[in-house]
């Protein structure tokens, strides 16, 4: 099942214990939570751009990055990276997806978009339908 059912239920767990640690997500992990740090480095954007995409400020990131907050935040990330990764079969390509393609039915707005615009629902869900041939 695509992460996105999921998600409610697995709030604030640790990296390893993620239903779906593909090899894009343990790179995003640090002593075993999500690194914001490590996230923005992998997928190319400034601290700046991940504070935007999670909603979270780019000092509370650098300062508390382990906090539960920042953890709720960067888990959708994560976990659409991931389903986007198992679909794609390769981590780059997931990247590029994630960042550029426009997905339909959203008026040219890329997951990025969405998810910055609180739209993770959306997305989890096109990958459900992609996952399942629709």
């Amino acid at each position: 099942m695509i992460a996105g059912a999921v998600i409610v239920r697995y709030m604030h767990i640790r990296c390893m214990e993620l239903p779906m640690l593909t090899a894009l997500v343990a790179d995003f992990c640090e002593a075993d939570r999500l690194s914001p740090k490590r996230m923005s480095n992998r997928l190319r954007i400034p601290m700046g751009e991940l504070a935007k995409l999670t909603g979270v400020h780019r000092n509370t990131l650098a300062q508390s990055p382990g906090s539960p907050a920042v953890q709720k935040r960067l888990e959708p990330v994560a976990r659409i990276l991931a389903a986007a990764e198992e679909l794609a079969g390769d981590a780059d390509r997931a990247i590029v997806w994630f960042r550029h393609q426009p997905l339909p039915g959203h008026g040219g707005r890329t997951a990025l978009d969405l998810i910055e615009e609180g739209h993770s629902a959306a997305v989890f869900a096109y990958l459900e339908d992609l996952r399942d041939g629709v």
